[in-house]
């Protein structure tokens, strides 16, 4: 993929924002448990980092989903992951469809606002029994007359203690279950949402919840797009996640490897430095390898995309690939810091907590090796491609 120096002036403000804006105050967010959404993300409308996709007469900047990815690669220099997460739910997760498929109405009331980081959103997918199980989810959509009248819970949801508005996948009918759901607008003020908050064992400062709603009503203006499309749009809107997921962790990659060289350059064992051991220093090469490769799958797959081909394969693949690599850096990092990588403030323990999420949200490993598996021909019962 070809980058033009707006690549890179997207990439360098991302860096100056997360230097002067993020770092600094993540270990105060890690120990809060949360961190400022709004404030922060209206800084970063601000700085029209919210919309790089979107349309300009949002407030977007009209640009194509590689200068969001080039963003979303450069939040890596943040020290945790949990707030490159919260802004990419809010930039890649629950937007897509919206800005897609919404109507002008919906897209006034709700993309442009977000854009301009006057409002938190969040995604309404996963449930206590269907996380990667889309098509299993339980929460309803009732219609009555002019509004429908929600009833379900919802789990896992990111910024869901401060969002204000939840892009929700409910049923909406008794129909198959690939053709009753349909994605709605749900504001998060409205009577009969209650939220929980759910501790976790990483990504401490991005908040996590469990939503539930209880006979909400909701103006059916409020669907995005038809009736019964939701399981569709939800599938086309994990294509940006699932690639939001594998670029965010290039360079949080490409960091850990860079501290683990300086580290094991000057920490000491029988006299000479833990580097200089070759077990040590190929493992290294060979890890730094891996996230090149990643890399290369992962702009292979934003190309394609951009130019309006299906990669769902390939976006199943990138995702698959980067949370199994997110582990594999961690831990083998992490073996060489020592004890001292045992420790709760290391930036090494501190990766090893926080990317286990990769291999789970936006669709669990086994889920993306079945979607490739489907997509080869080779399940059971099916004609090899």
């Amino acid at each position: 993929m070809k980058f033009t120096p707006e690549h890179e002036q997207i990439a360098d403000t991302v860096r100056k924002f997360v230097a002067k804006e993020i770092n600094p105050h993540l270990p105060e967010w890690e120990a809060a448990g949360q961190f400022p959404a709004h404030a922060l993300f209206k800084k970063m409308g601000d700085l029209g980092l919210l919309g790089i996709k979107y349309p300009v007469e949002y407030g977007g900047m009209g640009l194509d989903f590689s200068y969001s990815m080039v963003a979303a690669e450069a939040l890596g220099e943040c020290n945790a992951g949990g707030v490159p997460m919260a802004i990419g739910v809010q930039t890649d997760m629950c937007t897509p469809a919206l800005a897609r498929f919404g109507s002008d109405q919906l897209r006034e009331e709700f993309l442009a606002p977000s854009i301009a980081g006057d409002m938190v959103g969040c995604i309404g997918v996963s449930e206590v029994g269907g996380g990667s199980d889309v098509a299993a989810l339980k929460t309803t959509a009732r219609k009555d007359g002019d509004d429908y009248i929600i009833n379900g819970s919802k789990m896992w949801i990111t910024n869901g203690m401060q969002a204000d508005w939840c892009c929700l996948l409910a049923n909406t009918s008794e129909g198959p279950v690939h053709k009753n759901k349909s994605l709605i607008m749900v504001r998060m003020d409205s009577p009969g949402v209650t939220r929980q908050k759910i501790e976790k064992i990483g990504m401490h400062s991005s908040d996590t919840a469990q939503l539930f709603f209880d006979d909400v009503r909701v103006p059916r203006r409020n669907l995005i797009g038809q009736e019964g499309m939701g399981f569709m749009f939800q599938m086309l809107q994990f294509q940006e996640e699932r690639l939001y997921g594998a670029a965010g962790s290039l360079r949080s990659l490409d960091r850990l490897i860079d501290q683990t060289i300086d580290y094991t350059r000057q920490r000491r064992t029988f006299g000479r430095p833990i580097l200089d051991n070759q077990v040590v220093h190929f493992r290294l090469a060979e890890l730094r390898t891996e996230v090149e490769a990643l890399r290369a799958l992962t702009y292979r797959a934003v190309e394609s995309y951009i130019s309006g081909k299906d990669v769902t394969k390939l976006a199943s693949m990138a995702k698959l690939k980067a949370g199994r690599l997110s582990r594999e850096v961690a831990d083998s990092c992490l073996q060489y810091w020592g004890g001292m990588g045992f420790t709760a403030d290391n930036p090494i323990s501190q990766a090893y907590r926080d990317s286990r999420l990769i291999s789970i949200g936006g669709g669990a490993d086994e889920i993306m090796l079945g979607i490739i598996c489907k997509l080869e021909g080779t399940l059971p019962g099916k004609a090899s491609a």
